[in-house]
């Protein structure tokens, strides 16, 4: 029988993501970083708080945001663990409608404002849409999520960043997947006096073209897919029942399955 296991997109076996919270204005000068560095980042909006000071505008969100993920944050950022249930599904809802209303495309994730949630909480999400939710605590590893709605971030950028990097960089087992997740508030680099350190890191892990650079919501759909593929008993071929093409490595050799298609292994 063959051996088959997942690769990502083109046959990789890296992929980084990036995930920052709030939608404040210095998140203009973190996309600017990321589109010149070719990553690619996941933001969580409070909807809620526009117009309020630091924020980005409505109006700005659109553009801004092209070719990364906005995502949910809540549409007030309460500590949602504190919160009655009423008050979860109305703040979660109706982040989900405005933010919607503006990008035109389905808005799936969130992360935990002030990292707040529990078990009642992330059983309430899937039947509110919400496919993930990152949480604060920080794993320091490279694997993929078990939980998608207790989704461990690798680390926060204030936490040992370029090391990290310098790891993720330099794995070369092709029998595992990394996943390298990165957190944040963009703010911070303002308080913090430090946007060299993700200028640094930006540069050092972009553009290299043995990583999958993915938002948030790009991992969970291209996993999801390879989850439902059908194979045979035998293991001699498979069908790709969605719209997506899923990467295999078949006895080591990298193989596309597209959408809709069904493949000789």
């Amino acid at each position: 029988m063959k051996r088959v296991v997942m690769c990502f997109p083109e046959g990789r076996h890296k992929a980084l993501t990036m995930s920052y919270d709030d939608g404040r204005n210095a998140d203009k000068r973190l996309v600017d970083i990321f589109n010149r560095s070719g990553i690619k980042g996941t933001f969580h909006i409070n909807s809620g708080l526009f117009g309020m000071p630091d924020r980005v505008s409505e109006e700005e969100v659109r553009t801004l945001y092209a070719g990364h993920e906005v995502s949910a944050h809540t549409l007030t950022h309460p500590t949602i663990a504190r919160c009655p249930q009423e008050l979860i599904l109305h703040e979660v809802l109706e982040d989900r409608k405005n933010l919607e209303r503006i990008v035109g495309y389905t808005v799936r994730g969130m992360s935990y404002p002030n990292g707040s949630y529990n078990r009642r909480i992330k059983e309430l999400l899937p039947g509110l849409g919400i496919e993930y939710a990152r949480v604060v605590p920080s794993s320091g590893h490279f694997g993929m999520p078990d939980d998608w709605h207790e989704w461990q971030p690798t680390c926060h950028h204030k936490h040992e960043l370029m090391q990290q990097a310098e790891t993720f960089v330099g794995l070369h087992k092709t029998q595992y997947l990394y996943l390298m997740y990165v957190w944040g508030h963009s703010y911070e680099f303002d308080q913090d006096n430090n946007w060299d350190v993700i200028e640094k890191f930006c540069s050092y892990a972009g553009g290299r073209p043995e990583i999958w650079y993915a938002t948030n919501m790009e991992i969970v759909d291209y996993t999801k897919a390879f989850e439902q593929l059908k194979f045979s008993a035998a293991m001699d071929f498979v069908y790709n029942p969605s719209f997506l093409s899923v990467w295999l490595s078949v006895d080591g050799q990298p193989l596309e399955v597209k959408g809709g298609e069904q493949k000789q292994l």
